[in-house]
This record gives C-alpha cells, sequence and structure tokens, in this order.
C-alpha cells in the first residue's frame, strides 16, 4: 500500500505513520511543520513539506497513492475562536484540496479525521452518529463541513471517503507546550514539575478519553474495511469509558503518588459539558473497538514524558 498521512509530522499523523511502515505500507508524509515536528517523522517515510492550503502541493503529495489519511488541520476550539478564517482555510479548504486531488490522482480511499466537537452539547449519552450535529465553535463547523464533503465526494464521485470522530485523544508525542494544548498533557506536565494543575471550571464536565494506538487501530480498520459497509459514512473513536476532569486527576494523581489540588479559572468559550460516545457502529462496520483503558493509557503516557526529560 502508498500510503498518504496528511499531518504525518503531528501527534496523531507521526503514530500512524509508525504503524503503516511497520506493517509493510510505503508512507508520505505532508507536513508544513508549523505544530508538526520533523523528529516525529519516520526515517523511511517520504516527507513532503507543503501546506494543506497549497493545491499545488497538496496534489504532488497525493499523486500515486492508494490510500489518504487526511490529519493535517487546525485543531484548537479556542484557536478556532480567537481565528476562524485560518481554521477554516486549514480545516475545510485544506479538506476540499485532499478530496479533489485524491479523485483526480484515482486514490482509493481517503480516512479522514473529525471531531466529536461537531455534536456541540448532545442531549443524548452516549451519542450515537445519528444524533443532531450542532456545532458550537468555528473548529467544530470547519470539521463537520469536511464531513459533509467526504460524503459528497463518495456520493458524486465514487471516491471511497471514511470519516472518524475522534473523542479527546491522548498519548505519547501529545505536546503540552503549546497554548492550545490538550487536557492531559498540561495536567501531566504540571504533576511532572510540582505546579498545580488548572481546571477550566468545576472539573465536573466529562470526556470520552482515547488512547492514540487506539486511533491508530481505527485509521487502518477504516481503510481495509468493505466500501459498501463504511464508505460515505463517519464513525465515532472514542475509549470506552468517560471520565470527569477531577477523576482523571484522580488517576494521574495515582501514578505519580500525589495528592492533587487543582486550581480552578472560568471555563473556556466553546467547551461542551458532556461527551460521549456510543461505539456500535464502528464494531459493526468497521470491525473496531478500543482495547486500551484510561488508567493504562496514562500510564504510558507518563512513561513517554519520564523518556523524553531523561
Amino acid at each position: 500500500m502508498q500510503a498518504l498521512v496528511t499531518g504525518g509530522a503531528g501527534f496523531i499523523g507521526s503514530n500512524l505513520a509508525d504503524r503503516l511502515l511497520a506493517e509493510g505500507a510505503e508512507v508520505r508524509v505532508f507536513d508544513n511543520l508549523s505544530t508538526g515536528f520533523r523528529d516525529n517523522v519516520p526515517g523511511d517515510a517520504e516527507l513532503f513539506e507543503g501546506d494543506i492550503r497549497d493545491e499545488a502541493a497538496v496534489r504532488a503529495a497525493v499523486a500515486g497513492g492508494d490510500v489518504v489519511f487526511h490529519h493535517a488541520a487546525h485543531r484548537a476550539v479556542l484557536q478556532s475562536v480567537e481565528n476562524p478564517l485560518s481554521t477554516d482555510l486549514a480545516n475545510t479548504h485544506g479538506t476540499l484540496l485532499v478530496l479533489k486531488a485524491a479523485q483526480d490522482a484515482g486514490v482509493r480511499r481517503v480516512v479522514a479525521a473529525s471531531s466529536s466537537s461537531v455534536y456541540g452539547g448532545a442531549e443524548q449519552l452516549p451519542t450515537p452518529e445519528s444524533a443532531p450535529l450542532i456545532p458550537r465553535s468555528p473548529y467544530a463547523v470547519s470539521k463537520l463541513a469536511g464531513e459533509h464533503y467526504c460524503r459528497v465526494w463518495s456520493e458524486l464521485f465514487g471516491l471511497e471517503t471514511v470519516v472518524l470522530r475522534y473523542f479527546n485523544v491522548y498519548g505519547p508525542r501529545q505536546r503540552p507546550d503549546s497554548a492550545y494544548a490538550a487536557v492531559i498533557p498540561l495536567f501531566t506536565q504540571a504533576l511532572r514539575t510540582g505546579v498545580r494543575p488548572t481546571v477550566h471550571g468545576d472539573g465536573l464536565q466529562s470526556r470520552s478519553f482515547t488512547y492514540v494506538d487506539d486511533v491508530v487501530d481505527a485509521n487502518l480498520t477504516a481503510a481495509r474495511a468493505p466500501a459498501d459497509a463504511c464508505s460515505g459514512k463517519a464513525y465515532n473513536i472514542a475509549g470506552s469509558s468517560t471520565y470527569t476532569l477531577l477523576r482523571l486527576l484522580d488517576e494521574l494523581g495515582a501514578i505519580f503518588g500525589v495528592n492533587v489540588d487543582p486550581e480552578h479559572t472560568a471555563p473556556r468559550a466553546g467547551d461542551i459539558r458532556h461527551s460521549s460516545a456510543d461505539l456500535t457502529a464502528a464494531g459493526r462496520d468497521l470491525g473496531w473497538q478500543p482495547k486500551i483503558d484510561l488508567p493504562e493509557g496514562l500510564r504510558q503516557t507518563v512513561d513517554w514524558f519520564a523518556r523524553r526529560a531523561g
């Protein structure tokens, strides 16, 4: 298989590129290295350095490929609130460029990363893919627009597409040193360095946290599943259990052997209160289910931080 991973120098994309190479695929990585890191790109992968908004660069990277795993994006909700135009260009227009390039190049399938944020504050928990889609941030709107483009390209042009709606992915290579960093690397870094972790709101907001290896598995199964079962559809990809932020801190505190005393601040704009995934469809159509529970995933994440620091 000739695979292209857009955003392949980033957190999820680089873990996916590693696995693809381990399974014998030829791998190209496309990344502008604005948030990804050259050191994340596997040595056996071919790096195309370019921007997802650049049509010529995208076409050059896609040419000759069998499957495109599309992960290049502006990912932060808060960033999209502050700068919605750049988020839309990267996420919506970038996805459209990937689909058109894949169609023209004869690519078999595009597996595209989306987000649980497309649901907004869903009333039905756990939330199935059939729930109303009411995005509450420019980021979520851009991901939903990308989902619709994927479905339309499948229906109109016969390009196989599968969309994966990620729920709070975490694990090795997720960085804490960004203004928009996710909660688990921020909490982990705080506890490692003896700093009080910051919790936005009361900490009782809940999430399905998903270990990155399970996300990689989901991408591989989405690339192989029969087209008549999955093409043009979107699937929830999440951990098997839901945790509040305070319980998450308790789990991390147990790993570090400390009692956690977080500092509470105001809730963040665009955040939702509760998020939980119904995984029935992914199990039925893709043959996928999560394997790594949160305590084990946190231990592996903390171990990676320790190796990186040491």
